[in-house]
């Protein structure tokens, strides 16, 4: 067995991948462990030499200062979080004496410019009118779906014909359409991401029609998926996109849905607990944190009912 000394010694990339291998490897999801992969190779591409026992402080800000020339503030977050597990583990296995993440800065490049995160409810009403909303299941229909139940890309492109329970007027997401590999179905983001969504009754009527003659067990939008199982998000972007356009409203991404799902929920007063529910979220804090602008101002809403209220006692 190596001794601490010499494990110290070793390059810091060369820890950081069988910190991966050892932690990591079957126990996350493959797109996950992507990024720990993309994590790796930049260490190697910008500290090829840096060993474990050169872990201080300054160089490990240099490292960050390094990836932030070319990310954003937010990519070199997820970076440093990534490096921070492994290095905690350094900590606590002897390898390393202090702490070199401690009070790390975070920088990065200005972030691009991004389309709206979300819509109002007239430039949603707007997107759906022009939806071409034929007999058949398109992409358009998969727009609907989305904006309808605020479910995942790879969420909504899974759904099959049992997921759905008509008389009951639900929707069960119980899986993910693996669409940037090979297809096929995998598990759901997380425990919380398996739920029932309630549906109105207008989607229960036409999606009723659209799938009745679907087999059983294939994704109801399988028709659409590319041979190889593949599936672009930047093609639903490009078709959204086109529909944002016709209908004179700001373009926004499929995510984008996502989120105008949850923000008109919340407007029209849902309880942050039944929004996180619907979306799938881990716990409540996801859900805060992604709309507090709007969590704030509906509070501001409420000071102002409260304070008519107590004015109009005497």
């Amino acid at each position: 067995m190596m001794k601490k000394t010499t494990l110290s010694q070793q390059y810091f990339c060369d820890y950081f991948r069988e910190w991966v291998v050892t932690y990591k490897e079957g126990a996350i999801r493959s797109v996950t462990m992507k990024k720990y992969h993309a994590t790796l190779w930049w260490i190697k591409t910008l500290a090829p030499q840096l060993r474990l026992s050169e872990l201080t402080r300054i160089n490990y800000q240099k490292l960050l200062n390094d990836y932030a020339k070319q990310h954003e503030r937010q990519t070199t977050m997820d970076f440093h979080h990534q490096l921070k597990g492994a290095i905690l583990d350094a900590v606590d296995e002897g390898l390393l004496l202090i702490d070199p993440t401690r009070k790390a800065i975070i920088k990065g490049k200005a972030p691009a410019v991004k389309k709206n995160k979300y819509l109002n409810q007239f430039e949603l009403q707007a997107l759906l009118n022009h939806l071409n909303l034929s007999t058949s299941l398109t992409w358009d229909w998969f727009i609907l779906l989305v904006a309808k139940t605020g479910m995942r890309f790879s969420e909504a492109l899974a759904i099959t014909p049992e997921d759905f329970d008509f008389s009951h007027q639900t929707l069960h997401v119980n899986k993910t359409w693996n669409y940037k590999e090979q297809g096929g179905f995998s598990p759901t983001k997380n425990r919380s991401s398996v739920r029932k969504i309630q549906i109105d009754w207008q989607t229960v009527i036409q999606f009723s029609q659209l799938i009745k003659a679907l087999p059983e067990g294939k994704p109801i939008f399988s028709h659409l998926i590319l041979g190889n199982g593949r599936v672009y998000n930047s093609t639903l972007n490009g078709i959204l996109s086109r529909a944002c356009k016709k209908a004179n409203i700001a373009e926004i991404t499929l995510h984008g849905l996502r989120h105008t799902h949850a923000s008109l929920l919340l407007f029209a007063g849902v309880s942050i607990a039944s929004v996180a529910r619907r979306l799938g979220h881990s716990s409540m804090t996801t859900t805060q944190h992604t709309y507090l602008h709007i969590i704030q101002e509906l509070e501001n809403q409420d000071t102002d009912i409260v304070m008519r209220h107590l004015a109009g006692l005497c």
